[in-house]
């Protein structure tokens, strides 16, 4: 066993890429060492990209009971769904952020009013987000009226390589004003400018009573790394790309292979209270 060997009372994971299968389902074996994790006297939250109505059977599949993130951390809440702190992109920066995407030719969507609102019925990537979310868009003619109050904005595109450029044009653009980030390839998240992962770490960590330095946490994207700079331990997906492989202590295995269960095995259960 590598990495940092100190002990650790806190696990904190991302969910799509990490916690689910490349088919958005959370396996029995991920559930399993879930469980093993409270067994070990280990705490488990996830931060998703996620809005927080789209985790709802995800936080009862696993029984969570600490605090949890959506939106990339951008939205703090219990598991009942009371929230305890929720962030949205300013105004100013959400018109850049909708009329870049557009520009590049990316599928809008904006979340707020605790709905998935988008404009196109039939976009590339509406049927996987309805799966991933378990609910329904709101669809309508002009997204400008929400953007005051938005969780979150995506872009979805098919066309991985400029929805890569369009992420390097919009940090540009935005300068400190908000996040963009992409949570799949596929996906490009902008987010209020402390609506990250790292910040959600010490939000959690705080709620459980953990010092940050007992915290792990795992993920597959560029916006799981802020989190892998606020924890003790950080663990990539094998299915990560290596730049984010090469901020992390450790490696698992892909999402296909049930990654996150052999990290639970083999990297974190060492390390418990209990161990």
């Amino acid at each position: 066993m590598t990495g940092p060997a100190g002990r650790i009372a806190l696990l904190i994971s991302d969910v799509d890429g990490t916690l689910a299968d490349p088919d958005k389902v959370v396996t029995p074996a991920s559930v399993a060492a879930v469980r093993r994790l409270g067994e070990a006297g280990v705490g488990f939250s996830i931060v998703s990209s996620r809005p927080p109505r789209g985790l709802s059977e995800l936080i009862a599949q696993l029984g969570l009971t600490l605090p949890l993130g959506g939106f990339n951390g951008g939205t703090i809440f219990r598991p009942d769904g009371e929230v305890v702190s929720a962030l949205t992109v300013p105004e100013p920066a959400a018109r850049i952020a909708l009329a870049t995407l557009r520009r590049f030719g990316a599928d809008p969507w904006v979340f707020a009013d605790d709905q998935w609102i988008a404009t196109d019925p039939d976009g590339e990537y509406v049927p996987l987000e309805r799966r991933t979310v378990g609910f329904e868009p709101t669809i309508v003619a002009d997204l400008d009226p929400y953007l005051a109050r938005a969780g979150k904005i995506v872009g979805a595109s098919g066309d991985f390589e400029g929805l890569a450029r369009c992420e390097a044009e919009l940090r540009g653009l935005l300068g400190g004003s908000a996040i963009a980030a992409r949570s799949q390839r596929y996906y490009l998240d902008i987010n209020h400018p402390e609506a990250d992962k790292g910040h959600a770490v010490g939000r959690i960590a705080a709620a459980a009573g953990v010092d940050p330095a007992e915290v792990a946490v795992i993920g597959d994207a560029a916006n799981d790394v802020p989190m892998f700079k606020a924890a003790g331990l950080s663990i990539a997906m094998g299915n990560a790309i290596d730049e984010v492989k090469a901020l992390a202590h450790l490696v698992t295995a892909g999402n296909d292979a049930e990654g996150f269960a052999q990290a639970v095995d083999r990297f974190l259960l060492p390390r418990g209270p209990r161990a």
